[in-house]
Order: structure tokens, then sequence, then C-alpha cells
């Protein structure tokens, strides 16, 4: 999940709530929206390989 931030970054979060907080974790900051997307992709492929 990628959210915009008010200072125009944005961040990738955690698809899932973590149990503990309750909260979705933070996965990382990004310039631009291709970067989150990207890492987000690199993120998804870690979990399956």
């Amino acid at each position: 999940m990628i959210r915009k931030l008010k200072s125009g970054e944005y961040r990738l979060y955690s698809r899932k709530k973590d149990p503990k907080t309750n909260k979705r974790r933070n996965l990382g900051t990004f310039d631009s929206l291709e970067a989150a997307k990207k890492h987000e992709k690199e993120v998804q492929y870690f979990k399956r390989h």
C-alpha cells in the first residue's frame, strides 16, 4: 500500500496490520511513486522466493 505524504514523498506500508500495534508497518519512504512501486515489487518477489 503506497500513500502520498504531505511532504510530497511516497511511503510504502505493509498490506496487513501489525497485530501488536494495530497499524501498518512502514516499509520505506521514496521520492517518487515509481520508486515506491519498484520497491513494492521487490518486496513481493522476496516474499515468494
